[in-house]
């Protein structure tokens, strides 16, 4: 029984976590898809020579792909995969120590 509501736990806290990755990462999403747009039309009818909007559109666009390719990406199978491994080996260090 005991072993039972940790799993439950466990799993409850894991989906809370991966809620939290999405929810931030599409509030990422959003403020970019609402601020770089503003500042493209700030900056062409403020400097149309001088497009600087580039600058925080692609260093914003970098760091929101980043925040993607970690929420959804390559990173999760390894991470999870690698995380058994290390919970297998601690069992079995465990079992050595009784």
């Amino acid at each position: 029984m005991e072993t039972t509501f940790n799993k439950e736990t466990l799993a409850y806290e894991k989906a809370v976590r991966r809620v939290k990755e999405l929810k931030g990462f599409y509030g990422n999403l959003t403020s970019y898809c609402l601020v770089i747009p503003f500042l493209m039309v700030l900056n062409l009818l403020t400097a149309p020579d001088h497009l600087w909007f580039f600058w925080p559109m692609t260093g914003w666009g970098m760091g929101l792909a980043a925040h993607g390719i970690n929420v959804f990406g390559i990173g999760k199978n390894w991470e999870e995969k690698k995380i058994r491994e290390l919970m297998e080996e601690e069992k079995k260090n465990y079992g050595k120590t009784l």
